[in-house]
């Protein structure tokens, strides 16, 4: 080992004390470390070398304050966070760590990045953050207890978010829409049933729409087309894989406000149906109407609609085996002969699991929210829009 003389650079008596922790002599590579630490006290390279010499002797609460040195010269230290997580595991406990350990993982290098060494480290302190998360969030649970009853469903649905929320297993959804935000408007997943009054005459009517759309399976399956159709010069983002395919197609009763005569002359019974429930009234936006067919071991990935002032309304139609829907924190399976109506401007998807086509009815509702006067209102301000840019 290099003499410890005076003129010995920080570099060279850094270099002498990872010899000296390679050989197992933690004396040796402290002194080297001190010693370099007194020609360059604001490094933290040095500093994050006194935590591992100090580490590697035992000294564990003398490697958390040299860690803590490290860190007050640079807080975005991702090693020192990690290392300061594990020494802190192992004098505190995994749920003491766990916050620590939470800062590491937001600095973390991306999985590519990550040297081989630390793959093992960085993976356990996931498990600790994961592990101690749900602890709390069944501490929490235990502790609140459930809304009382008279609270109703959409209470007791906004404290499990929210102690999901609390606890860190859960992130906050917000209104993403892509055209217009309304302000104001409450963003909720799933919508309460109470709100839509007529659900159970559509849902009584669920073996007659299916009825129509199995002889529209067998006679217009050519007329079902892609969803997703980008322009070749628009970027598709996650659409890729569905970008003009028929694994996500449709069938549209209504499109942006106008009526598909020659499917509704085909699905009578249904359109009649339609035109009786509260449709989005939109001229050359709402309502659309349609059949939504997904095809086996398909997932349509996370995404959100065009605005908050209308909602959607989902009934099963066709149901072959698993296939599961979640919006924002929610997720459901669907249940034939049963609808729900849901916010699409909170961040959404479907996947369908079974080997055969699933098939849904979707279209779109006024958010019960609004006042007549606004939507008319709505109405004038998205025509006007639209006639700006040349569209009307």
């Amino acid at each position: 080992m290099t003499d410890l003389g005076q003129d010995t650079s920080p570099e060279q008596l850094m270099a002498d004390a990872a010899a000296a922790i390679r050989r197992g002599d933690a004396n040796a590579a402290l002194r080297c470390v001190l010693q370099a630490e007194r020609g360059s006290p604001f490094d933290p390279h040095v500093k994050m070398q006194k935590a591992l010499v100090h580490r590697m002797s035992g000294a564990l609460p003398a490697a958390l304050a040299a860690l803590d040195e490290a860190l007050a010269l640079d807080p975005y230290n991702f090693m020192a966070l990690l290392s300061k997580g594990a020494i802190i595991e192992k004098l505190s406990g995994a749920r003491v760590a766990a916050r620590t350990y939470e800062n590491a993982l937001k600095l973390a290098p991306e999985e590519g990045n990550l040297p081989p060494n630390l793959k093992s480290p960085l993976a356990h302190a996931r498990q600790v953050v994961e592990q101690t998360r749900q602890a709390l969030l069944d501490h929490l649970a235990r502790s609140v207890g459930p809304v009382e009853a008279a609270g109703g469903e959409l209470a007791q649905k906004r404290l499990e978010e929210a102690i999901g929320v609390y606890a860190g297993v859960r992130k906050v959804y917000q209104h993403e829409p892509l055209l217009l935000h309304y302000p104001r408007l409450p963003a909720i997943p799933f919508y309460p049933r109470e709100l839509f009054p007529w659900l159970p005459q559509l849902e009584a009517a669920t073996g007659t729409i299916q009825a129509e759309l199995t002889a529209a399976l067998a006679t217009q399956m050519d007329a079902f087309s892609p969803y997703i159709q980008f322009p070749p010069d628009a970027p598709v983002n996650q659409w890729g894989e569905l970008n003009h395919s028929r694994r996500w197609s449709s069938l549209f009763l209504w499109k942006d406000g106008t009526r598909n005569d020659a499917v509704c002359d085909a699905c009578p019974q249904t359109a009649a149906l339609l035109d009786r429930l509260p449709m989005a009234q939109q001229p050359g936006f709402a309502p659309t109407a349609m059949f939504s067919a997904l095809d086996a071991r398909t997932r349509i990935p996370p995404h959100t609609g065009s605005t908050n002032v209308r909602l959607l309304c989902h009934l099963p139609l066709v149901l072959p085996g698993p296939a599961a829907f979640r919006v924002g924190n929610e997720t459901r399976s669907w249940r034939m002969g049963e609808a729900w109506v849901f916010d699409d401007t909170i961040e959404h998807e479907a996947w369908n699991d079974a080997d055969e086509l699933r098939v849904i009815l979707i279209f779109d509702v006024w958010n019960p929210y609004l006042e007549p006067g606004e939507r008319e209102r709505i109405n004038a301000m998205m025509a006007a829009r639209n006639a700006f840019y040349g569209g009307g």
